[in-house]
């Protein structure tokens, strides 16, 4: 059985200083309370939640145990350590280091004596008593925090084989982005040895049929991975310096790469990334598609119900002709607007008779009207016509679509 020195001396004091001190319980842990909030930082949140009822519910336990223990030689101590115990192993889980823990205790130390000297000069007590009380609450504090932290080194020290379940719970909360998921983040972040990044990219994995095992072993001790899932990916501070050993060895795997965003962001960012992965052609040679050299597209791309209905109100004139008739006209119109040029300049650019595109010309004014001379409608025909040709070049079968 442990031996407390602290218990010690409070059973030493008179039983009626116990008594009178009661009274002063509430305020000493209000003011406790406060007054951690106030000098540590990472207790400053508000007292809501889990969070609010286990600082509130540890204060005022410290407090009335203390003063129950004063002249009560006999009074068991197992259920104070127990829960001071399981105080720090809260501790660990939520992601505060023992520096916070120790600045807590201190501070309470100092702010309990205060709010109860004056309840210990009041009961006419001894000089002498009142020394062995200040002895007593200093020593209490010091051994509460103590058992704290063996709670918490024994939670460290389970939590080591847990690293990768933590870290890829950690993952799948961060790509999830719940509501008032940040302190839980932060909670898991901690119990797995990994600082949370300001900002960080996403990026979204794709295996080809006959590719090797992903080279996992290539990835830093900061980049998160899920390379188990329907849909694999990884979040990484650095993406460049991350995926720099990978690139030559992805054998048949595909890697989008999101812009680096917020942390808060993440789950905007990877959905941005599988769109990449839809990319193809000459303009994304290589294994890996950086998102940042194709935001034009992958706005063109993000939604296909809006490039639809954008289709819908800006090109309706075409509504009824033949589908091989649309596309000769959308892409004679694409040309115009994207040049503005003539009848010569569009013709080379598609192959054509300069008369065959004077032809299609007429036919647009006479479809389009005076639509064709406003500047917002042009804008939106060149969006919707963009869009169809960016879909056609990189989902031609449909069959990639997310």
């Amino acid at each position: 059985m442990v031996e407390y020195r602290s218990f010690r001396l409070l059973a030493s004091l008179p039983r009626a200083l116990g008594a009178g001190l009661r009274p002063h319980v509430g305020h000493a842990a209000a003011s406790m309370i406060q007054e951690v909030q106030r000098t540590v930082p990472a207790y400053g949140q508000p007292l809501k939640g889990v969070f609010g009822k286990v600082l509130v519910k540890s204060v005022e336990y410290a407090v009335q145990h203390c003063v129950d223990s004063m002249g009560e030689p006999d009074l068991s101590h197992e259920h104070w350590a127990d829960f001071y115990r399981g105080r720090g192993r809260i501790e660990f889980t939520e992601g505060r280091n023992l520096d916070a823990l120790q600045d807590s205790a201190t501070v309470g130390a100092r702010v309990a004596w205060r709010a109860m000297h004056p309840g210990v000069v009041a009961a006419g007590v001894d000089p002498a008593v009142i020394s062995v009380a200040a002895e007593a609450i200093f020593a209490y504090v010091d051994e509460l925090c103590a058992t704290a932290i063996e709670g918490y080194q024994q939670a460290q020290a389970e939590a080591e084989g847990a690293v990768p379940v933590r870290r890829r719970r950690l993952l799948e909360l961060i790509v999830q982005g719940p509501e008032g998921a940040a302190t839980s983040i932060a909670g898991l972040a901690g119990g797995a040895g990994w600082p949370l990044p300001e900002t960080a990219a996403m990026v979204a994995l794709e295996r080809g049929p006959d590719a090797a095992d992903f080279p996992a072993d290539l990835l830093g001790d900061g980049v998160l991975a899920d390379l188990d899932g329907p849909e694999p990916h990884l979040l990484t501070r650095d993406p460049d310096a991350d995926l720099a050993p990978l690139e030559a060895k992805l054998d048949g795997w595909r890697a989008a790469v999101s812009p680096t965003v917020p942390l808060a962001d993440a789950p905007a960012a990877l959905r941005t990334a599988r769109r990449a992965l839809l990319l193809s052609g000459p303009d994304v040679p290589g294994p890996i598609i950086w998102c940042r050299d194709h935001l034009a597209t992958l706005w063109l791309l993000a939604e296909d119900f809006l490039a639809a209905e954008l289709a819908r109100q800006s090109l309706d004139p075409f509504a009824s002709l033949s589908e091989k008739q649309r596309d000769r006209l959308s892409e004679t119109l694409l040309a115009w607007l994207e040049t503005r040029g003539g009848a010569p300049e569009i013709a080379q650019r598609l192959g054509v008779h300069p008369q065959t595109v004077r032809n299609r010309l007429r036919q647009l004014e006479e479809l389009f009207g005076d639509r064709l001379k406003d500047a917002d409608d042009r804008l939106g025909m060149q969006l919707a016509l963009r869009a169809q040709r960016l879909m056609r070049a990189h989902r031609p079968d449909g069959e990639r679509e997310r």
